[in-house]
């Protein structure tokens, strides 16, 4: 596999699942589309939890003890959450969706071709499994992550375009922009952290993986999107019980 093989297979499900949705019309039933979700979100707590077993790799423990790895994730969480909740980032990033909604929402056929493009590309790129996803295969963790995104988002253009139309199409160069760009960054980032850093940053998102699985499953409604500063408290707290030892 290459860096970048998930962001592809995303584009490439999306613009298939476009296809399939302005062909097949609302044929598919939502009984389907729900049992689909309950697999992918199972899959998505598999790969959480394997992303979150690195707590125990030799490079945490040697580069900050036997026992700091977990508290040193455990940490992250805290932070990130308090920081999250206090930026309300997850709400901003539903309103935000919702502003951009009504900003374009219009009438008539025009209008039907702009919601077709802005919705799908909103729920596509603005998410933690986007962010979570590109910064794993840019480091050379594996497309895993993006993989199940792209099955998850594959079906949701399907359905989009069967009730929208091929304006769905627009957000499969959306996915590959966004997500080539945070793909770039995560190859950066691998060349710029150590293996500890990069460990722990793998760790504190196969928990926040866990969270949206959680979601996915309708068991918990986390707020995921408030924990995303996590994933910078997690190298920065390594690199600094690193430095203290």
């Amino acid at each position: 596999m290459f860096i970048g093989l998930g962001t592809v297979a995303n584009v490439v499900t999306v613009a298939a699942g476009t296809g399939l949705g302005v062909l097949l019309g609302d044929r598919i039933p939502a009984r389907t589309r729900d049992t689909v979700t309950d697999v992918l979100g199972l899959i998505t707590m598999v790969l959480g939890i394997s992303s979150a077993l690195t707590l125990s790799s030799p490079a945490m423990s040697e580069a900050a003890g036997a026992g700091a790895p977990t508290l040193i994730v455990l940490g992250s969480l805290i932070v990130g959450a308090l920081v999250g909740s206090a930026l309300r980032i997850e709400q901003r990033l539903e309103n935000g969706a919702e502003r951009l909604r009504s900003h374009f929402s219009t009438t008539g056929e025009a209008g039907t071709f702009v919601s077709a493009a802005v919705t799908p590309t909103l729920l596509f790129c603005i998410g933690p499994l986007t962010i979570l996803g590109s910064l794993s295969d840019g480091m050379g963790h594996g497309a895993e992550q993006l993989l199940i995104k792209a099955a998850l988002d594959g079906f949701a253009a399907m359905a989009f375009a069967s009730s929208l139309g091929w304006g769905v199409l627009v957000s499969a160069v959306a996915v590959g922009i966004v997500q080539g760009g945070l793909t770039l960054a995560g190859f950066w980032l691998g060349n710029l952290f150590s293996l500890a850093q990069i460990d722990a940053l793998s760790a504190t998102g196969g928990v926040i993986l866990i969270a949206l699985g959680l979601r996915l499953l309708r068991i918990k409604d986390i707020p995921v999107g408030d924990l995303l500063p996590a994933l910078i408290a997690a190298p920065v707290l390594m690199a600094a019980v690193t430095a203290l030892r």
